[in-house]
């Protein structure tokens, strides 16, 4: 979730003009990670668990991607989301293993 929080706090830094582009890009991006792990989670089988984290998982190199292009514009925000990303990808990351080695 702070990653989700993070993620609005920065793109609201964007120009203007951004508000309906990168800004909401990457809002939905950054949205669509915890609301992933949720689902899944709710869905109540490992299985169901596994593909959710793996699409929390594809979001969060979409958000990663995004972040690149916001630098390259320079809007910054690399070091606010960064290291976020790299723990968020972790996390999901050693999730899916204990997950496939059951």
């Amino acid at each position: 979730m702070e990653l989700a929080v993070a993620t609005y706090g920065l793109s609201r830094r964007f120009p203007q003009g951004e508000v309906f582009g990168l800004a909401s890009q990457m809002q939905r991006a950054g949205l669509s990670v915890p609301s992933n792990i949720a689902e899944g989670y709710g869905r109540g089988g490992d299985v169901e668990f596994r593909r959710f984290l793996r699409i929390a998982r594809g979001s969060l190199f979409e958000l990663e991607t995004q972040l690149m292009v916001a630098e390259r514009l320079g809007y910054g925000g690399k070091e606010d989301l960064k290291p976020m990303i790299e723990k968020v990808f972790a996390l999901l990351s050693g999730m899916l293993r204990k997950l496939e080695a059951r």
